[in-house]
């Protein structure tokens, strides 16, 4: 399946995530394999990682990996390797809780908890948070500005899905969004419909529509001039991960669907494009440069975020937030 050619994305560009959770850390998994019993699972995220960043070399692609803290504590000589192999370290909190089932006092603590675990393994800055299953919300965006991250990836702008969150004002035609003081929003890819979109980031979609497809609709973003926002996690390349008894059969679909077909697309996907992190999408092109010019009206070229007063929420033309955004200081 792997493209004889890898093509140029010009100057907006594709961006590889990878969130570095286990098999028994997913949703699916939830209602038969209680956080309290995760020591006695099978840790199988290192070997599958290791598989990922062979895959990504052979193609010299870089990618945000968003490190789930819990998995830092039981490997962190895998997290020293991914950032020494020059991809960006980022974090997907610590127990992988759904942000919208947490108080703000214990969100906080979750990400500070991560953040500066992963800063203490790797000597950086981390810049990036992504929620657990994308369950991002209005009240997370200040603690995550508050505590020094430059920007969160956790909106799929779709059309409705059970475990997703949402951020107010969120355009599936704008995928980068200034929430203002050097934050963004980096939106997974979908494919516009409106307002919202069919899920093209990633995930169990990837899995389950035919690679040829998905192929033409990451080109179809492309060529739209929007970049491309792709996540994947290390177990979906692992057809031979545990079997569990009791799953419902929707979370047994979600969780097994093509695992043996997935690898293959995986690396065909990285072989047929140019590949950045999460971060250098921010930071765009014309880092350094200024940030772009936006018209008197600012119809098209920035939205305002409803859920913030002050103005925050910019969507700079091209869909690009073509500003300075360097790390900040831990808090």
């Amino acid at each position: 399946m792997a493209s004889m050619t890898t093509e140029r994305t010009g100057s907006l560009g594709a961006a590889m995530s990878i969130d570095v959770e286990d098999w028994f850390h997913t949703d699916n998994m939830r209602g038969v394999i209680a956080c309290e019993a995760w020591e006695s699972c099978e840790l199988r995220v290192e070997r599958n990682t290791m598989r990922m960043l062979e895959i990504l070399q052979s193609s010299n692609a870089r990618a945000t990996f968003f490190v789930l803290g819990w998995v830092a504590e039981k490997c962190p000589r895998l997290v020293r390797t991914i950032s020494a192999a020059g991809h960006e370290i980022a974090s997907h909190g610590y127990g992988h809780q759904h942000v919208y089932s947490l108080q703000p006092r214990e969100f906080r603590s979750d990400v500070v908890r991560s953040k500066r675990y992963l800063e203490d393994l790797t000597g950086k800055a981390v810049r990036g948070y992504r929620a657990p299953s994308f369950s991002i919300t209005d009240w997370a965006i200040p603690i995550l500005q508050d505590v020094g991250f430059d920007y969160d990836s956790s909106v799929v702008q779709t059309i409705a899905h059970d475990r997703y969150g949402r951020l107010s004002g969120m355009h599936a035609g704008r995928p980068i969004i200034s929430l203002g003081d050097g934050f963004h929003e980096v939106c997974v890819s979908c494919i516009r419909l409106g307002e919202r979109g069919i899920p093209w980031g990633g995930g169990g979609y990837f899995r389950l529509i035919p690679y040829p497809l998905w192929l033409q609709g990451v080109r179809m973003i492309l060529r739209s001039g929007m970049p491309y926002i792709f996540y994947i996690h290390p177990w979906e390349i692992d057809p031979g991960q545990p079997r569990v008894a009791g799953l419902k059969a929707t979370n047994l679909f979600r969780q097994r669907v093509n695992l043996r077909r997935c690898e293959g697309r995986f690396a065909a996907l990285v072989g047929a494009f140019e590949w950045m992190p999460v971060c250098d999408l921010i930071d765009g092109p014309n880092a350094g440069r200024g940030a772009a010019e936006v018209r008197d009206d600012g119809a098209d070229d920035f939205a305002e975020h409803p859920s913030r007063g002050d103005g925050a929420g910019r969507e700079f033309s091209g869909g690009w937030a073509d500003v300075d955004c360097r790390s900040r200081a831990q808090v």
